[in-house]
């Protein structure tokens, strides 16, 4: 099979696809032939080995794949040949063919296509755990999300107008806030423009933002936590700026606030029931159109360091995902 190679360290442009032999199959084991492989900023992080999953190196990064089970183990009753499915996967989605437990894989919801299931579980399951796990987000409420436009940010923004709040979308340029707006924001912020804490105060009377999403840290995040309301919840999600801040605690005791961490990867293997619950939640938002996943852009398997070279320089808006050329794939949104 035909794989994407991550053989040392270091920048996307290092990858290349090799022919390497399919994967065995245990008796526990599930085969998936791969038909489309989000891409996700810890990708990018994975092949430098700065994330917090550390594979022993040659590997094949991808966190979540769509396609349909071609094999089962011996011992497998729930999934069979012909099933379509979504796998995550931490690592390894980058190839034609994944072999994964059963209990990683998910059904592809009813009108769902296969480039858009590849993007969705990791974007919608971070996000859909950080606002109503961690962060408890009340209808009505006024939820600031930083990085808007990007993968988890636009679905923060959708899953936020699904709970009931209002949302100000704070993005980088106005293409990005214009698709912000198209997908349900209320208000949007130009940060590199506009003054977050000044125009976020305006927005909400003084108050300030109830729960803040923050995937994007750095200089963001010192300005977010300026703009926090009382008894706010800033939820640190990733930090795709590339810097990792400093919290001055001075201003969470002043503003009574909490700052709380997202880890979506250990919850699911910690807490793997409830995240079911809430994937099935997802699942019958979507089927409602409460949710409209968006695929900005779709790459060859042999693209991949390019796709993952555009999520780097931020040129990415909602999801990239790479397309295996296997049978089924078809387009996403």
């Amino acid at each position: 099979m035909r794989a994407v190679v991550c053989r040392e360290f270091g920048p996307p442009e290092a990858l290349a696809v090799e022919q390497v032999p399919s994967p065995p199959l245990g008796a526990g084991q599930v085969r998936v032939a791969v038909e489309a492989c989000g891409i996700n900023f810890p990708d990018t992080l994975i092949i430098e080995d700065k994330y917090q999953f550390k594979p022993p190196l040659p590997f094949s990064p991808g966190g979540e794949v769509a396609g349909e089970v071609v094999e089962v183990g011996s011992s497998v009753s729930r999934w069979n040949v012909g099933d379509r499915v979504i796998g995550m996967c931490g690592w390894g989605g980058f190839a034609e063919e994944i072999v994964l437990e059963p209990e990683r894989l998910v059904s592809i919801p009813s009108g769902m296509d296969t480039v858009t299931a590849a993007g969705f579980t990791m974007t919608y399951g971070t996000s859909h755990y950080a606002l109503e796990d961690r962060a408890h987000l009340k209808h009505g409420e006024t939820l600031l999300v930083l990085g808007a436009a990007g993968g988890v940010g636009l679905a923060a923004v959708e899953i936020g107008k699904a709970m009931g709040a209002r949302v100000i979308a704070a993005a980088s340029t106005a293409e990005k806030l214009a698709i912000c707006s198209r997908f349900g924001a209320d208000e949007v912020i130009d940060y590199t423009t506009e003054n977050l804490k000044h125009r976020v105060k305006e927005l909400t009377g003084g108050r300030g933002a109830d729960v803040i999403y923050d995937p994007v840290g750095g200089d963001i995040f010192d300005d977010a936590i300026r703009c926090i309301g009382w008894d706010g919840r800033l939820l640190v999600i990733g930090f795709a700026s590339g810097r990792i801040p400093q919290l001055p605690v001075n201003l969470v005791l002043l503003k009574g606030c909490q700052v709380i961490g997202v880890f979506w990867g250990s919850f699911t293997a910690r807490e793997p029931v409830r995240n079911a619950e809430n994937l099935a939640k997802l699942g019958a938002w979507f089927q409602e159109g409460k949710l409209r996943p968006h695929v900005s852009a779709t790459f060859p398997l042999e693209e991949a360091g390019r796709a993952l070279r555009a999520m780097l320089d931020r040129r990415v808006t909602g999801k990239v995902v790479l397309v295996t050329g296997n049978a089924n794939a078809r387009g996403g949104r």
